[in-house]
């Protein structure tokens, strides 16, 4: 056994269970997984200063095990350079990399999110807030996985977005298979339809690489 089998095997990932599996990645909701983590990959403190980020290229070797098509979703930040890059980099990482303008929410912080933002701090009357960028993409994924219904044996879902359930449920009524990949808390509504749930903590190290917080 090699070590991506080992791998595939300690998460419960066995091909022959799950056939032909397509995974479509929220990435607006995984690139939130690790926002307030304080642990690195040996469960160590991070050292002050230092945060957990997602990284495409780790996230795309890491579905490449078991995946046969990888979709990505992503809101465009047409005010901000990096945004474009990172749609580039998906382009090349994933079989298709989906993108539309995100809306910048209003968010006021509480005293224990002030110490652990990384983002840059507005203020105003009401208080302090950051904004949140805002991108859904429930229908272009719920679209998507049901125009290719009949590529593939499993669909793969990287989010915590209680919204999919309803896409789960339909799937399931038509013989599919479902593997979720989430973070922090998530709705029993789906994770209770999931033939294997995985914990993004479980795969921290697969996906995710520790960098420097931007100076506030």
């Amino acid at each position: 056994m090699n070590l991506s089998e080992f791998k595939l095997q300690s998460l419960g990932i066995d091909k022959e269970k799950f056939g032909k599996i397509y995974t479509f990645v929220d990435f607006g909701n995984v690139d939130y997984w690790f926002e307030y983590d304080t642990r690195d990959f040996d469960d160590n403190d991070l050292p002050a200063g230092q945060k957990l980020i997602v990284d495409l290229e780790k996230l795309s070797n890491f579905l490449k095990l078991f995946s046969d098509h990888k979709r990505f979703y992503f809101g465009l930040d047409l005010k901000n350079r990096k945004s474009f890059h990172l749609s580039i980099k998906a382009k090349s990482l994933f079989d298709k990399a989906n993108t539309k303008p995100i809306q910048r929410i209003k968010h006021y912080l509480k005293d224990l999110e002030l110490k652990s933002n990384t983002r840059s701090i507005c203020e105003d009357v009401r208080g302090k807030y950051i904004y949140i960028p805002k991108c859904n993409f429930d229908v272009e994924i719920c679209i998507d996985a049901i125009r290719s219904l009949e590529k593939y044996d499993t669909f793969c879902l990287l989010s915590s977005d209680a919204d999919f359930a309803a896409l789960a449920e339909f799937l399931k009524r038509r013989g599919k298979k479902f593997i979720l990949i989430s973070a922090g808390y998530v709705s029993h509504w789906l994770k209770d339809k999931a033939d294997l749930n995985i914990n993004a903590q479980r795969i921290k190290r697969e996906i995710a690489v520790i960098k420097q917080k931007p100076r506030l």
